[in-house]
């Protein structure tokens, strides 16, 4: 196993998760002025980060970086340019972040094996708030 490439795809997906969402947090925070939602967004970013932290030598997730060197970098997927409205950036980067979630579980067994459970109880966490943020923005 290569451990530099591995970081790299941990690294890469915990930010991703984590910017995902970012989006929905700020939208609940200043859209549609939902303290509740907007903590339980944020709440779930710390559980991100403190597991990468339980789990991970943090410094080599930043150590093994390559943006420069990441074929995936350029350009946008035909997806990514089009947003109907609100809903669709919502729905957008929850999808990004359960992805992104879905990929830390199975990179992490390689590892640190309890780290899987811990992002899978983040994504299904993520799927009920989806379910309610839909309800409050109509996805």
């Amino acid at each position: 196993m290569d451990k530099k490439k591995v970081y790299r795809i941990l690294d890469a997906n915990l930010n991703r998760a984590r910017e995902g969402i970012r989006v929905a947090e700020d939208i609940a925070r200043l859209y549609l002025n939902n303290e509740s939602l907007s903590k339980k967004f944020k709440s779930l970013r710390h559980r991100i980060t403190r597991i990468a932290q339980e789990s991970f030598e943090t410094d080599k997730l930043l150590f093994f970086r390559d943006s420069k060197g990441d074929v995936g970098s350029k350009g946008m997927g035909k997806m990514e340019g089009k947003r109907k409205g609100i809903a669709s950036v919502v729905h957008a980067n929850l999808r990004r972040a359960q992805e992104a979630l879905r990929v830390l579980e199975e990179m992490g067994k390689l590892v640190k094996k309890d780290s899987a459970e811990k992002f899978k109880r983040v994504r299904f966490r993520i799927y009920t708030l989806e379910k309610e943020m839909g309800q409050k923005i109509k996805i």
